[in-house]
C-alpha cells in the first residue's frame, strides 16, 4: 500500500515525527503474521548453526605455507648441492693437478740433455716421459729454439696457450713451472710447462737452458666424476623435497589450527554468543592474537550487558510511567466529558478552551495507551490477533472513522478482492499514522493506494 501527498511523493511516517501508536524499533511487527510463524508473544527461537567449514582454496594460506616451506627446502638443497659440487670439483681437479705437476716436474728434473739438443735424442726423452705419466699418460711436447718435438705425430699442440709459454720463458726471474686448465671443443685439459735448467755455480743457482717441456693431459675422467656427483645430487633432491613435504604439512596444520579456532570463535560471536573464548597455548604471535580476541570479547560482553541492562531499565521506566499516568488521565477524561456536556451553557471563549482541553486530554490518553502497547511489545508480552480480512475494506473503515472522506483531502485508490492475514486493530493504527503524517507534513490531496504485488495504479 502506498500513501502519496499532493506533491506526488511517497511518504510514510516521517523520521523524528512518528505518530502515536506506530511500531517501536526492535519490537515485533504489529500488522501481520506469516502463517506457520512462532506463537504471538513468544520470544525468538535461537537456532544454533554450525560454523561453516573452511573451503579449500588453490592459493589459500595452507597452500602458501606449504609452498614457502618447500621453497626454503629447495633453496637449501640447491645451495648445499652447489657448494658441495664446487668444493668436490676443486678437490678432485686439484688432486689430479698436483699429482700430474709433481710427477712431470720430477721427470723433467731427472732429464739429462746434451746441449745443443738434437731432434732424435730429444724425441727419445719425450717418448720416455710420456710413458711414465701420472695419474695417466701424457702427451709431451718439447720446444728448444725453433726445434719442436713431441710424443705424438704433431710437433705442437693448440691446447698450450701463449700465456703459459710466456710464463715458462720469462727472463725477469728464475724459471719456474706453470700449469693451466683449458677447455677446447668441450673437452677439459690440464697443460703443464716446466723449463729445463742447469746449475750455474756451487750455490745451486738455476739457469734456463732454453729447453721447455710441456705435458697435456685430458681431464675427462675427473669431469665424469663431477657429473656423477651432480646427477646424484639432482636425483636426491626430489626425494628430499618429498620428505620435506611432511613437516611442511605438519607446520601448516599447526599454524592454521589457531586461525581456524579464531574463525569459529568470530562466527559464534556473530551469532550473539558473547561468552565465546579461545584456549590460549604458547607465547607466539598467534597466542597474542588469541589473548587480544579474548580481551576484546570480554569487553564487548560487558558493554552489551550494560546496554541490555540500560534498555531493560528504560522499558521498565516507560511501562511504570504509562501505568502511573493512566490513573490521573482516567479522572481527567471523566471531567472533560462533563465539561463537554456543559460547554454549550458557557460563554464562547470558555467553551472553546474547554473543548481544547478535552481534545488534548484525549490525545494524551491515546499517547499513553500507545506507550503501554510499545512497552508490552518490548517485553514480548503483546499478542497479535490476526484474521483474514479484506484489506480494502479495512483501509476504507480507517478513513471513515477519522472523517477523511473529503476527496479534496484524501483520494483512495483501493483494489478490491485483496485479502490479507493481519491484526485489524493494529492495521488501523498503522494506516491512520501514515495518512495523518501525510496530511500534517505533506500537501493535499493525499493519495492512498492499495494494490497487489506486481500491479500499480
Amino acid at each position: 500500500m502506498k500513501v502519496r501527498t499532493g506533491m506526488d511523493t511517497d511518504t510514510g511516517t516521517d523520521e523524528g515525527t512518528e505518530a502515536p501508536g506506530s511500531q517501536a524499533p526492535g519490537s515485533e511487527a504489529p500488522v501481520s503474521e506469516a502463517p506457520g510463524s512462532e506463537a504471538p508473544g513468544a520470544g525468538p527461537r535461537r537456532r544454533r548453526t554450525r560454523a561453516p567449514r573452511l573451503r579449500p582454496h588453490p592459493f589459500g594460506l595452507r597452500t602458501r605455507l606449504v609452498l614457502a616451506f618447500l621453497l626454503v627446502a629447495a633453496v637449501g638443497c640447491g645451495t648445499t648441492a652447489a657448494l658441495t659440487y664446487r668444493a668436490a670439483r676443486n678437490a678432485i681437479l686439484e688432486q689430479t693437478q698436483n699429482t700430474a705437476v709433481s710427477a712431470f716436474r720430477e721427470q723433467v728434473d731427472a732429464l739429462y740433455v746434451r746441449l745443443p739438443a738434437d731432434a732424435a735424442s730429444l724425441r727419445t726423452d719425450v717418448l720416455r716421459i710420456a710413458r711414465q705419466g701420472k695419474p695417466r699418460s701424457w702427451r709431451v711436447y718439447a720446444e728448444y729454439g725453433t726445434l719442436r718435438v713431441s710424443s705424438t705425430d704433431r710437433p705442437t699442440s693448440s691446447v698450450i696457450t701463449p700465456e703459459l709459454r710466456a710464463r715458462a720463458r720469462a727472463r725477469d726471474a728464475a724459471p719456474h713451472a706453470g700449469f693451466q686448465r683449458v677447455v677446447k671443443n668441450g673437452t677439459p685439459y690440464l697443460t703443464i710447462a716446466v723449463p729445463a735448467v742447469f746449475l750455474a755455480d756451487a750455490r745451486g743457482t738455476a739457469q734456463p737452458t732454453g729447453l721447455v717441456l710441456y705435458a697435456v693431459m685430458e681431464l675427462n675422467e675427473e669431469e665424469a666424476n663431477v657429473e656423477a656427483m651432480v646427477t646424484a645430487a639432482r636425483d636426491g633432491a626430489l626425494p628430499a623435497l618429498a620428505v620435506a613435504l611432511i613437516p611442511a604439512l605438519l607446520a601448516a596444520r599447526g599454524v592454521l589450527r589457531p586461525v581456524r579456532e579464531l574463525r569459529q570463535a568470530a562466527h559464534h560471536m556473530g551469532q550473539g554468543r558473547l561468552d565465546t573464548r579461545i584456549h590460549v597455548k604458547g607465547g607466539d604471535e598467534l597466542a597474542d592474537l588469541a589473548r587480544t580476541f579474548n580481551e576484546s570479547a570480554g569487553r564487548l560482553e560487558r558493554s552489551v550487558a550494560e546496554l541490555r541492562s540500560a534498555e531493560a531499565r528504560a522499558r521498565r521506566f516507560a511501562s511504570d510511567v504509562s501505568h502511573e499516568l493512566r490513573t490521573p488521565l482516567a479522572g481527567m477524561l471523566a471531567v472533560t466529558e462533563v465539561l463537554d456536556e456543559d460547554a454549550g451553557s458557557l460563554d464562547s471563549d470558555t467553551a472553546r478552551a474547554v473543548r481544547l482541553i478535552s481534545a488534548e486530554t484525549g490525545k494524551l490518553a491515546v499517547l499513553v495507551e500507545d506507550l503501554m502497547e510499545i512497552s508490552r511489545f518490548d517485553a514480548r508480552a503483546a499478542e497479535l490477533h490476526t484474521d483474514e480480512v479484506d484489506a480494502a475494506d479495512c483501509v476504507r473503515k480507517t478513513l471513515q472513522r477519522r472523517h477523511w472522506d473529503d476527496p479534496d483531502r484524501v483520494v483512495p485508490h483501493l483494489a478490491e478482492g485483496i485479502r490479507a492475514r493481519l491484526d485489524p486493530r493494529r492495521f488501523d493504527v498503522v494506516v491512520a499514522n501514515l495518512v495523518g503524517n501525510a496530511l500534517r507534513h505533506g500537501g493535499t490531496p493525499v493519495t492512498v493506494e492499495l494494490y497487489a504485488e506486481g500491479t500499480c495504479w
